[in-house]
């Protein structure tokens, strides 16, 4: 007997085990798939929310504390949010707006947070997404709020001064750059990309890339489908928009900072409730005095709030007067932090809370 034949045989009493341990697994998930249908019956005439990020969380933080290896938790937390997407569509489909095109690193998020089982809607600006909310034509929206490397995402701020919509949730990605490209490295002479994603490769596609031309284009899937179409290009871009234009992934993590992570905010017009471990997020203008911003802060800072972002956009009515944007730990139920909020207002022109809403876990 060969090598190879006696190890098929020491190998297939464990696939059969496998198969068999396959059949089961598919046999309770279609079993949890039943009690997600009456879930969804008793919602639907309740007019419940289909997605509720405080659950989720609770979901996630059982199926971690279950979880006793060897699978990582990541493995198994990636596997359990397809069947909450899974399970959504089966309660109601559910429509999810995202700053596209498709292939973009919001349209990444959306489907790592969302999963494959809900419909998405790529709307070309922030603003749309906020509108479209606002308006109802979609459940909920995903818009990025800030990098970790480039900061505040200015357009997302305006956009909350503009519409009524709820932050219900946030999402932490990482977001990693890949060279997609369809020939050998040696023969790449144009690469295609947008301005941001080449300034967070600089020193990569300077060492690997020096003699190629660096084109830069409106967004990471438009540089994907570019390289798709034409003989000796490559983009820089998601894995996403590699699968979306058959690009194959020469190199990946090619960043320069391998830590970048941008946070979303999943918007909405519900109101997230009480999880246990929230964050709030206001909007605010301060009368025009000395010290007005600072006296804000304070009041938080006696409230024992921890601040978790700060954030200014020109208010856009007057001249030279800003309206920033501040979010801490704690929801706005909990009585320090409504209190808190009431003694602000002393000190604002005009104080909006965008919503609380469970603090992100995992880095997606």
């Amino acid at each position: 007997m060969s090598q190879d034949q006696t190890i098929q045989k020491q190998l297939a009493p464990l696939r059969k085990q496998i198969d068999q341990l396959d059949q089961q697994i598919i046999q309770l998930l279609n079993e949890r798939a039943e009690v997600v249908v009456n879930v969804g019956d008793i919602k639907r005439t309740g007019d419940s929310p289909i997605y509720a990020p405080d659950r989720e969380q609770k979901v996630l933080e059982q199926v971690r504390a279950y979880n006793q290896g060897p699978l990582p938790d990541s493995c198994v937390e990636a596997i359990w949010r397809e069947l909450m997407s899974g399970s959504f569509a089966l309660e109601r489909p559910l429509r999810i707006g995202y700053l596209g095109p498709p292939g973009s690193f919001s349209h990444l998020a959306a489907i790592r947070k969302f999963g494959r089982s809900v419909e998405y809607d790529d709307l070309g600006e922030i603003a749309a997404v906020c509108e479209e909310v606002a308006r109802g034509h979609i459940d909920y929206g995903l818009v990025p709020i800030e990098n970790s490397s480039m900061g505040g995402i200015g357009e997302t701020l305006d956009s909350f001064l503009d519409t009524a919509v709820q932050v219900y949730a946030e999402v932490l990605v990482a977001v990693h750059h890949n060279l997609l490209s369809n020939v050998p490295p040696e023969k790449i002479q144009k690469v295609y990309s947008k301005p941001v994603a080449f300034s967070q490769c600089r020193n990569w596609l300077s060492v690997q890339l020096s003699r190629a031309d660096k084109i830069p284009v409106a967004s990471t899937s438009r540089a994907a489908e570019l390289a798709s179409k034409e003989e000796g290009s490559a983009a820089v871009g998601s894995t996403l928009a590699g699968e979306l234009y058959g690009l194959k992934v020469q190199f990946a993590n090619i960043e320069d900072n391998p830590n970048n992570i941008t946070r979303f905010f999943v918007i909405a017009r519900d109101n997230a409730k009480f999880s246990g471990d929230d964050k709030t997020a206001i909007m605010f203008t301060t009368e025009h005095k000395a010290g007005a911003l600072s006296d804000i802060l304070d009041v938080l800072r006696d409230y024992k709030l921890n601040l978790t972002h700060i954030d200014k956009r020109p208010s856009r009515h007057v001249n030279w007067e800003y309206c920033f944007f501040v979010d801490f730990l704690g929801h706005r139920e909990e009585e320090n932090v409504a209190n808190a909020l009431e003694e602000a207002r002393k000190h604002c022109r005009q104080l909006t809370v965008l919503g609380s809403f469970p603090r992100a876990q995992e880095v997606l």
